[in-house]
């Protein structure tokens, strides 16, 4: 068995355990040596990815449907349609909610998550010693593939939203502004659950990832990496780009798999919330909606 997956909500205010999707999968790859195995011959690799992505757009696949609903009790009032309406699993899994099911905190000076998750945050990069364990460096540059565009966030702040296959799976701008057309960094496409991530934090500038940065008027030049996953073989933009973005307003969607979502804010630009803080401190992370405010703007 893998171990316990703890994180606070921030709706309930009470620590709570991960239900984990694939459990069994997890425990036989990342805790056994005979795990490395089809761990570096498939499952990192993007054709197993776009193979399981096949498998999920066949017919079939929405019989899967109403009983991951029920095994992880999703809430179908938030559903914009019935589960039945679903023709395969991938498009129930990139499902659209109702208007009103994600509200955007209305703050003007807030920034938000860009997605449901599992949340880190770090105040300031150049502060921290280790990330996840002990002893794990994060690499701006490798990150960025670039020394320069990485520069401006070395004293800056960074949130990691971790998705799991369990949650809405659509991503949003966090704040308002210009944003670029994002850019493919190509990669690997290991699994970003903690378990990966504790023994590699290099998954983040190894996987396949889109950069793309907001052009904010009262926040600076906001990062943001879309990372991909495994079983995560496409990610979707929705929004036309480059264009003027609202906060809030939807970015694009990821497909079946765990996935990622990294937004770095330059120096000093904002100051993160507190319980994002102190729930990354303690060493668990903090599940929050999107729309919720993750801190404010400087």
């Amino acid at each position: 068995m893998i171990e316990d997956i703890k994180f606070l909500n921030r709706d309930s205010g009470c620590v709570e355990s991960e239900k984990v999707y694939g459990e069994n999968w997890l425990s036989l790859i990342y805790g056994t040596p005979f795990g490395k195995i089809p761990l570096w011959v498939a499952i990192k690799r993007a054709w197993f990815s776009k193979w399981y992505g096949h498998r999920m757009d066949n017919p079939t696949s929405k019989n899967k449907i109403t009983p991951f609903i029920k095994k992880f009790g999703l809430n179908e009032d938030e559903f914009l349609k019935k589960p039945s309406e679903y023709k395969t699993f991938n498009e129930f899994f990139s499902r659209q909610l109702t208007n009103n099911a994600r509200p955007i905190d209305p703050n003007e000076g807030s920034v938000i998550f860009p997605a449901d998750g599992r949340h880190s945050g770090i105040q300031n990069l150049s502060k921290i010693e280790s990330i996840f364990v002990k002893g794990q460096q994060f690499d701006l540059p490798a990150l960025f593939e670039s020394d320069e565009l990485a520069r401006p966030y070395r004293e800056g702040s960074m949130v990691i939203s971790r998705l799991c296959p369990v949650d809405y799976h659509r991503f949003h701008f966090p704040v308002a502004g210009i944003s670029s057309i994002p850019q493919l960094i190509n990669g690997s496409l290991y699994s970003v659950n903690p378990i990966a991530l504790r023994k590699n934090i290099g998954i983040f500038w190894q996987n396949k990832r889109y950069l793309s940065f907001i052009e904010s008027s009262n926040g600076g030049k906001v990062a943001s990496f879309l990372v991909g996953a495994t079983c995560v073989g496409s990610v979707k933009i929705t929004s036309t780009l480059p264009a003027n973005i609202t906060k809030g307003e939807e970015y694009g969607y990821f497909l079946f798999g765990g996935s990622s979502v990294l937004t770095l804010f330059e120096k000093d630009a904002v100051s993160l919330a507190d319980d994002l803080i102190e729930s990354t401190t303690s060493g668990i992370e903090l599940y929050a909606k999107m729309g919720q405010s993750l801190g404010i703007i400087n």
